[in-house]
């Protein structure tokens, strides 16, 4: 991506959220790898030794090699296919994690905290909305730095407030849920009389 966020385009591994901590120790066997690969202890090894940690090395990094710089759990998961990556969407919504997802007519929008309603199968509908969304993020990392700059010229601390903003949009979900409860209603009333 341009703006260096870490991504997934392979199978999604199972527990990549919800256990987390295995997941850090197989990238880091694969930063071991690379380190022995640099430090000449690669070269003392047999043929079929070399051929199966290469192998190894190249299995981590077709599925982990784009998370390798997560060193936390993300704020937040932009999803391109609900239905093909249920696992992703079902381990953020258990770890309170807001989802941003491309939904289609065919997709269940329930679990999606963001929804953006498009063709998830069209190439060209998705590198629309990619592009807008890698613009605002650009110019969200933007405005960080400069929010810090200014913080760090005015002699303050920048404030950590990322958990409450999870639960803020998780009570927004809730309370558009309700709202829409209320409307259905209103409507089957009207319906009836």
């Amino acid at each position: 991506m341009s703006v260096n966020m870490p991504y997934v385009i392979e199978r999604w591994p199972g527990g990549m959220l919800t256990n987390f901590p295995t997941i850090r120790k197989a990238v880091k066997k694969m930063a071991t790898i690379d380190k022995l690969t640099n430090d000449g202890t690669y070269s003392n090894l047999s043929k079929r030794e070399i051929l199966q940690i290469s192998r190894q090395r190249a299995k981590l990094d077709k599925t982990l090699g784009s998370i390798a710089d997560l060193t936390r759990l993300p704020s937040a998961l932009f999803v391109i296919d609900v239905l093909k990556e249920n696992i992703a969407v079902r381990e953020a919504n258990r770890l309170g994690i807001p989802v941003f997802a491309i939904v289609d007519t065919n997709s269940d929008p329930n679990n999606v905290d963001f929804v953006i309603p498009a063709n998830d199968d069209a190439t060209k509908s998705i590198e629309v909305i990619l592009d807008a969304c890698c613009a605002a993020m650009q110019e969200g990392l933007e405005e960080r730095k400069a929010e810090k700059v200014d913080m760090e010229a005015a002699g303050e601390a920048p404030a950590a407030k990322g958990r409450k903003r999870q639960s803020k949009a998780r009570m927004e979900k809730s309370d558009e849920d309700a709202i829409n409860a209320s409307k259905a209603a209103a409507f089957v009333n009207e319906d009836e009389a």
